[in-house]
Order: structure tokens, then C-alpha cells, then sequence
């Protein structure tokens, strides 16, 4: 394997062994799915991300792949897509051009169909951005490959440029989720504490201050590209301990161990949650999000979408094209708002991508909505959805949806036979 990025911070001695590097103890968290299934997508596949080849751009109706395996997570990214394993593999397919795929596609076509990363530990759950991708293991371990971007171009995964192939990431930590922004990461520590990585324009890293997001300013990259610890405010004592993390396209979400819910990065459609449009530079307490003991919540460009402990979905940001589900009549929304149309069902998944929203039912049953435009809604057509409508096709007819993840033009699905 490469050698490992470390970070500069001081870590807590709780999870330490006596020679000082952190105990491996085999991980777990609510975002580690099990269930299995098998892989469908759907949408534009212009440089791959469908993984059916060379000769298929598009679907507007759910296709089936081919992998050697059942799959326990699937993951969109930008224009790849990831996949996990029942038995801990990685398999990904899609735009290799910055190594978000973390293995050789030399070989023509290759990128088009599932192939195998090399990687040394079981993975039990995956994220994927732009044109990166990261990987956790069931003992904490996390790799990482792919590139980074901002506004002026490519800014590296580290400071060393892209990484080709995984790397380890922090190997004196223990890690047990990570979520992916289209150009940042987050990693939520096994003791509460939060790293982040990336591009820091927008404040989606929630540790550099405004006057350093543009290339860390006269600090120089190293700033963004070495992992480091968001803090709430100045003072090291009293952190929140954070039991959860999410991110959108520009923004990041955490949650406490007492349900609040914490927002940074980009606000403009008031997607944070927040009375205002400023951008946030730190994490902040969202009071909108009232503490609903929220399962999950999931970002795209300009909007959110989040699952309630009470299986209701809430949207919040931007409405264009339908994505907050709310009929053609609404407006921008500043906190959580229940989609009313789908009040009546119990919601155990959500998901989300630039433009579009997803939730599945308890029964399995998959809706969609928002811009039509990538035919990531699996209607038939291009329309927009203002409202949730079901997502139907050949391969659900005797299928039941497990989970669902947007891309920037396509989106995959896993799913189980209803029979």
C-alpha cells in the first residue's frame, strides 16, 4: 500500500493502546447496511456510470447489472458509482478520469462494466464524490483515492496530486462512518470527533476561516489536504460528541449524541436550515432541525432531504424542478418540511443527487422526484416531479427497493425479488 496522510492534530488517549496507536476493535454504525441485494441504474451513462458497457448512454428505465456477488451498498458518485459486497469488496465503474475508480482502466471499455479495487481489509461502507471515492473497513481503516477540485481546477487528494489507487488515511484513528461531498470528506471518529478534507470554498470543511478557503490562502493546500478536527467554537473543551454525519453537494451535517443537529458550508437556498443564506465556516446548531432523532439525512447541489425518526420525509433549500416534493407552488423552504404526499407511508430510506430526491417505502416501493432532465426519476420521460411519483421499469415489477443513491446524472439502485 502507499504510505498513509497523517494528520498534525492531537488525538484523545481514550482509544489507545499502550504503544500509543489506536486499538482496532471491529466497528459498527447504523450506516453500515447489511441487507443484500442486486444493482440497478438508471439515467445518462455517457462515460460509464450504468457499469453496462460501451454501448449503452442511457436508461430511462432501471437495468439490471451483472456483478459476481450480491451487494450490501451502493454509491454514486459525480459520474462513477461504487459498489460493496456482501463479503467486504469494492467494485466500481464509471469516469476514471481522476482515479475516482482506484484501479487500472488502461483496457478499453473497462471503465464501462464492475471491476474489482484492490484493496487489504473487509469494507463495510463506501462514499463518493466528484472524482473521489473513500472506503471503510470493519475494523476503521480508511482509504481513499481519486482527486479533489475547486473552482480553478484540480487541487489533489493530497498535497503529493491524485492518488491512483487507495491510500490510508489517519492510521492512528478508528474511524466508523465517512460521507462525501462533490469535493470534500468528512470521517466521524469511534469517540465523536469529526476530520475533514477537501475543497473549503464554501466552508464545507467547517475549520478554515473565510479569508483561507481559496487554496488555504498563504497557509497553501496542506491547509485542506491534511485531515483535521472540526471544532464548534475556540474552545477545546466542550465538544459536541457527534454521532453521525452527512454531506451535500457544498455543505456538511452532523449530528449530536443528544439529537441536535449541526450544519456548515454553502446556504444560498437556505439549504442548511437556517433563517439566512450566509454560508457557514463552522459547525452551527440548526435550530429547524428540532431534535427528531433523525435517521438520516442526504444533500444535493441546493437542497436536503432528511428521514425523521417517525419515518416521515422532510425536505428543506432550493425548489426548482420539483426536488423538495412539495408541488409546483412552493417556495423556498428555510427549515425541514414534511412531504405530505407521502405522509401516509412509513419511510425507511431516503436518498438524493444534484436535482432529484428518493424514498422507499417499509413495502419496498421506490419514489422519486424533482428534474426529469437525466431521467434519474426512471419514468419514462424527461418531466420534472413536483411531487413523489413511483419509480417503475421491467427489473421493479417483482422487485423491492433496499436503498438508493443519486449521481450527478445517474442514480443506482439495490434491490431485493418480492417474492
Amino acid at each position: 500500500m502507499p504510505s498513509v496522510v497523517k494528520s498534525g492534530g492531537k488525538r484523545k488517549s481514550t482509544k489507545l493502546s499502550t504503544n500509543g496507536i489506536a486499538k482496532r476493535v471491529k466497528v459498527s454504525h447504523r450506516s453500515h447496511l447489511s441487507e443484500p441485494g442486486t444493482v440497478l441504474c438508471v439515467g445518462n451513462g455517457d462515460v460509464g456510470q450504468l457499469g453496462l458497457g460501451p454501448d449503452i448512454l442511457e436508461k430511462t428505465r432501471p437495468a439490471l447489472l451483472s456483478l459476481p456477488e450480491e451487494i450490501v451498498q451502493v454509491c454514486a458518485g459525480g459520474m462513477h458509482t461504487v459498489c460493496v459486497s456482501q463479503t467486504g469488496k469494492v467494485y466500481t465503474f464509471g469516469c476514471n478520469d481522476e482515479s475516482a475508480l482506484g484501479r487500472d482502466t488502461s483496457e478499453e471499455g473497462s471503465e464501462t462494466e464492475p471491476g474489482l479495487v484492490d484493496l487489504p481489509e473487509h469494507i463495510v461502507q463506501v462514499s463518493a464524490g466528484d472524482s473521489h471515492t473513500a472506503a471503510l473497513s470493519d475494523n476503521g481503516k480508511v482509504f481513499v483515492w481519486g482527486n479533489f477540485r475547486d473552482a480553478s481546477g484540480s487541487i489533489g487528494l493530497t498535497e503529493a496530486g491524485v492518488q491512483k489507487t487507495p491510500l490510508e488515511f489517519l492510521p492512528d484513528e478508528v474511524f466508523v462512518k465517512l460521507a462525501s461531498g462533490s469535493d470534500h470528506l468528512l470521517l466521524l471518529t469511534i469517540d465523536g470527533r469529526i476530520y475533514t478534507v477537501g475543497c473549503a470554498e464554501q466552508g464545507q470543511l467547517g475549520r478554515i476561516a473565510s479569508h483561507f478557503t481559496q487554496r488555504g490562502g498563504r497557509k497553501g493546500l496542506a491547509l485542506l489536504l491534511t485531515p483535521e478536527v472540526v471544532r464548534c467554537h475556540s474552545s477545546r473543551k466542550s465538544q459536541p460528541n457527534f454521532t453521525d454525519i452527512w454531506a451535500g453537494q457544498y455543505s456538511s451535517y452532523a449530528q449530536d449524541s443528544n439529537g441536535n443537529v449541526y450544519a456548515w458550508g454553502l446556504n444560498n437556498y437556505f439549504q442548511l436550515g437556517f433563517s439566512n443564506i450566509n454560508d457557514r465556516f463552522i459547525p452551527e446548531k440548526v435550530a429547524s432541525f428540532k431534535s427528531n432523532g433523525w435517521l438520516d439525512i442526504v444533500g444535493g447541489q441546493h437542497h436536503a432531504v432528511a428521514l425523521g425518526s417517525d419515518h416521515k420525509v422532510y425536505t428543506l433549500g432550493r425548489c426548482e424542478y420539483g426536488r423538495l416534493g412539495l408541488g409546483e407552488d412552493c417556495q423556498e423552504k428555510k427549515e425541514p418540511t414534511l412531504v405530505t404526499s407521502l405522509a401516509n407511508k412509513k419511510i425507511v430510506a431516503i436518498g438524493g443527487g444534484t436535482c432529484v430526491s428518493y424514498a422507499i417505502t417499509s413495502e419496498g416501493v421506490l419514489y422519486a422526484w424533482g428534474m426529469g432532465t437525466n431521467n434519474q426519476l426512471a419514468s419514462g420521460n424527461d418531466d420534472d416531479a413536483w411531487v413523489p411519483i413511483v419509480m417503475s421499469g421491467k427489473q421493479l415489477a417483482e422487485r423491492k427497493g433496499i436503498s438508493i443513491s443519486g449521481g450527478g446524472q445517474h442514480s443506482v439502485l439495490l434491490c431485493k425479488s418480492s417474492s
